[in-house]
């Protein structure tokens, strides 16, 4: 299924062609309307008419989150404010949010695009969707909203929290598809366990899944729980929100919408382009953003784009699932350590719960990483011997995929904090 194959299948001559005028045309409006773009092109000695190709974008400047946080609220915005009909920020998880705005034209392309991504992972006007991402500055909420209605979808926006009650409304209501953060989905699967429904019960057959970095061990995990095809969908507030990138049913990659948005890969130390298929840094470039277009914007995220063709037909290049943040990386006694590696092999060992936590801190003069999983009450309770050699083959094969070895600390199930929105993984003492 298409929501708008016209675009989504393009030529890749075709595509390129738009893409540049598409460029050309964004490079015109942010030397004139934005001067901190036009101070950069300045310091540089760049002529925005000079770039004809899709490779000059290399000699571009890159945008960081620290210049959008410099230029709060308004700084960026390429049109009056009276032209900016929603205003909406980054969470700020990692720091002060970044503002971003949006024209009437960029709600209806915004609302097209998520429209493309509720198509791509299976859901039609006859389903539906019920919202579980908070709304508020938070883009989640709003942006799937909006682009479940575009596709004609019957849409229950519940945001987040009161798990009880998402259950009760997802029974009555006879919700269809699933749309919040992937830990999120776990905690709603553990309840509805807890709560005795059957989960054949319900009429559930789609999860659409973002926000936060997740495994295919996951995935299988949340897919066999609740009974669902379970797709990753990629935004980011600074760039747009949900609708730049997502997964076909065939779940192997993520569409990049190309025809808005220009995707690069850079090695992050460098700032260089990596070699096709290599891992790296996403950045982008939109292309048809009013408001708030960005050239160039460092993503943070980790990921390689994927050229071979897909099944389902369409053209755009996928990128991997999300690895992780270069933020979020962690460097233990020199080696790069993702969360994403540790729940892949905390998934694929029996006797523990999909509900972790890793606590980073110094033992001396040396980093020190401790992973709390909670484990199978079975296992909590009985004997020492089985929580110890559980310990052990979490512990070897934690080894082998880290290259550093780790403590492991069993807990009891359910003494984790749970998340309703992006799950917190990681606690770094070393900077406490």
């Amino acid at each position: 299924m298409y929501w708008e194959k016209e675009f989504e299948c393009m030529d890749r001559d075709d595509l390129e062609q738009l893409q540049l005028e598409r460029l050309e045309s964004t490079l015109s409006r942010v030397q004139l309307n934005v001067p901190f773009y036009r101070r950069k092109f300045d310091e540089l000695g760049i002529d925005t008419d000079t770039i004809r190709s899709l490779e000059d974008l290399r000699r571009l400047p890159f945008t960081t989150k620290d210049d959008l946080r410099d230029n709060y609220p308004y700084g960026l915005f390429a049109v009056p404010l009276r032209e900016v009909v929603r205003v909406h920020a980054s969470s700020g998880t990692t720091g002060m949010s970044t503002v971003v705005g949006y024209t009437q034209n960029d709600i209806r392309k915004w609302s097209n695009l998520v429209a493309r991504v509720l198509t791509a992972g299976g859901v039609t006007k006859d389903d539906v969707v019920q919202i579980s991402f908070g709304y508020g500055l938070f883009t989640g909420g709003f942006g799937l909203h909006y682009g479940a209605e575009r596709l004609g979808a019957s849409v229950i926006p519940m945001s987040s929290g009161n798990t009880s009650r998402q259950i009760k409304i997802m029974q009555d209501f006879k919700s269809t598809a699933l749309i919040c953060t992937p830990s999120y989905a776990l905690l709603m699967a553990e309840t509805i366990y807890e709560m005795g429904i059957n989960i054949n019960s319900l009429s559930l057959k789609y999860g659409l899944f973002g926000a936060e970095p997740w495994s295919e061990e996951m995935r299988k995990d949340i897919q066999d729980k609740l009974k669902i095809k379970a797709t990753d969908n990629y935004g980011l507030s600074e760039v747009m929100g949900p609708g730049v990138a997502s997964e076909c049913l065939e779940q192997n990659g993520l569409h990049m919408n190309e025809d808005h948005f220009l995707a690069e890969i850079i090695n992050p130390d460098t700032l260089e382009p990596v070699p096709p298929g290599e891992l790296g840094e996403l950045v982008i470039t939109t292309l048809t953003k009013e408001a708030f277009p960005v050239i160039r914007f460092r993503t943070r995220d980790l990921t390689r784009l994927i050229t071979e063709p897909c099944p389902c037909g369409r053209t755009f290049r996928k990128m991997e699932r999300i690895r992780g943040r270069t933020d979020d990386m962690l460097i233990v006694k020199g080696v790069n350590v993702f969360p994403s590696q540790i729940e892949s092999v905390l998934f694929n060992v029996e006797g523990t719960e999909p509900h972790y936590q890793i606590i980073v801190e110094k033992k001396g003069a040396l980093d020190h990483i401790t992973v709390l999983v909670e484990v199978s009450e079975e296992i909590f309770f009985d004997e020492m011997k089985k929580q110890n050699e559980l310990i052990g083959v979490i512990k070897s094969r934690l080894g082998s995929e880290l290259g550093i070895s780790v403590d492991v600390k069993p807990v009891e199930a359910k003494t984790l904090e749970r998340s309703e929105g992006k799950a917190q993984r990681v606690i770094d003492k070393r900077n406490i």
